[in-house]
């Protein structure tokens, strides 16, 4: 079931008036958010629900018996992460690990062993780490097992933010469902400015933008000119953006009226000063499980600085795979690394925004360049299609002012990005003193209803979310 859906509107009206009838005890409010989060999950495909509730059952049990046999505790937690990064391997992974065997069997003895078709379960990357963050956190003593399996799996399956994030850790998420917080007026309106903003990032913008992305990508042979892949690759860039933060700012929205409070996962990306910046504003909550479950543990910047940089790549070619089971992900990854990198050790973001204004503008713009870049293995259906474009894109005599993509509904498509632009510029003058006009300040509320209508009457084709995939 997608946010964007009519069926997910009829689910969550029903789920809004049963909500009062349950919320004020524990096990009825548990039970209601466990079953409401199964039939949201479960429209999709039934037979997944029996591995949401395994992969529940296998954390909820080991974090319990931590507690029990503390001297055992290490083999529980190494069986936890096990089950959840085997579920990841059979159902993500095991086709591509089976390609790229079968090509090396193909070289040596000409002969290949049988593909695996799975379907990859519906947001598995998602629940899988959530999950696996309760144990890792009960096994360091940072927090206390659920009081029960339906506390635990109404923590692990909430709805919301179940298949596409935010990915919600235990410590912030399992205290708030012990109680019952009454939902202020402020809560609903603060939920309503996020879910609004949602819906119009992803039907308007994202939806929008995708059928001429798709259209471009899929060209048998890519496009010749400089300037038409500058043009799609920054339509894809904020296409992810809005569709990604879209699908978490109506979670967060969701939640709030609710009563429950997720944190923040986007923060205008595009608006960093360095690569380091952007990944304090980019997936915030998948960023951090990174750092604080990976890199970390690895040893983090406290053994030197050359194992710094070798965590800091494992770290971000883990998090490229997360995405998907392609080398372009990893290629994403490493990408990202190398950027990172080579910050650390030119230091040149620092140095542009000790110049001031100009500097930071500059160095914002170097940040987009690399992104991008970054962008095309993401998207691109190939490695040899990636390498085309981005040759393409820095083939300086073949930029072409007047070789615009054309697609059907152009209007609508440029009209998109420019609203998408012109928001991250004005996030970047707001946050770097720069006067604003007044009206343009105090105008939320007309804004919200002109976006709300735009939701309505200039939605895209429905697509699917895009980290639906991952």
């Amino acid at each position: 079931m997608t946010f964007n859906s009519f069926a997910f509107l009829v689910f969550f009206i029903l789920f809004v008036v049963l909500w009062p009838f349950f919320r004020r005890r524990d096990y009825p409010r548990w039970l209601l958010i466990s079953g409401a989060s199964a039939v949201f999950y479960g429209w999709w495909d039934w037979r997944f629900l029996f591995l949401l509730v395994g992969t529940g059952l296998v954390d909820y049990y080991a974090a319990g018996l931590m507690v029990m046999f503390p001297q055992k505790k290490k083999w529980l937690l190494i069986i936890s992460i096990l089950s959840n990064i085997g579920s990841l391997a059979v159902f993500k992974y095991s086709g591509f690990l089976t390609s790229n065997v079968n090509h090396v069997l193909e070289l040596i003895s000409g002969r290949q062993i049988p593909m695996l078709n799975l379907t990859l379960p519906i947001g598995i990357s998602f629940y899988t780490f959530q999950s696996m963050s309760y144990t890792i956190d009960v096994y360091r003593g940072n927090l206390k097992p659920a009081r029960s399996f339906l506390h635990f799996f109404s923590y692990v399956s909430l709805f919301p933010q179940l298949v596409a994030g935010p990915i919600v850790r235990a410590q912030d998420l399992l205290p708030q469902l012990v109680t019952w917080r009454r939902v202020s007026g402020q809560d609903r309106w603060e939920g309503l400015r996020y879910i609004t903003f949602g819906y119009f990032k992803k039907v308007v913008i994202a939806d929008n933008l995708a059928p001429a992305i798709n259209a471009a990508f899929g060209q048998a042979v890519p496009h010749p000119s400089a300037t038409y892949w500058w043009i799609v690759v920054t339509m894809f860039a904020f296409q992810i953006y809005c569709d990604f933060s879209g699908y978490s700012d109506i979670a967060i929205g969701i939640a709030r009226w609710i009563g429950y409070d997720f944190r923040e996962n986007f923060r205008n990306p595009y608006i960093s000063g360095s690569l380091q910046e952007f990944w304090t504003r980019w997936h915030i909550s998948l960023s951090t499980w990174f750092r604080d479950y990976v890199y970390i543990p690895l040893g983090g910047s406290r053994q030197g600085v050359a194992k710094s940089h070798r965590n800091m790549w494992i770290t971000m070619v883990v998090s490229g795979l997360w995405h998907g089971a392609s080398w372009n992900f990893a290629i994403w990854g490493g990408l990202h690394a190398m950027y990172l990198s080579i910050e650390k050790i030119t230091k040149w973001p620092s140095r542009l925004l000790r110049m001031g204004s100009a500097g930071r503008m500059i160095a914002t713009l170097a940040v987009v360049i690399q992104v991008w870049i970054g962008w095309v293995f993401f998207r691109a259906d190939s490695f040899e299609q990636a390498m085309k474009i981005i040759g393409i894109m820095f083939r300086f005599n073949s930029l072409n002012l007047t070789a615009l993509p054309v697609f059907p509904n152009a209007r609508i498509v440029y009209g998109c990005l420019g609203v998408a632009i012109l928001r991250e510029i004005y996030v970047f003058a707001r946050n770097n003193g720069l006067r604003l006009w007044k009206p343009i300040v105090y105008a939320e509320a007309l804004v919200l209803t002109l976006m709300l209508v735009a939701s309505v009457f200039l939605r895209g084709p429905e697509i699917s979310f895009i980290y639906f995939q991952f």
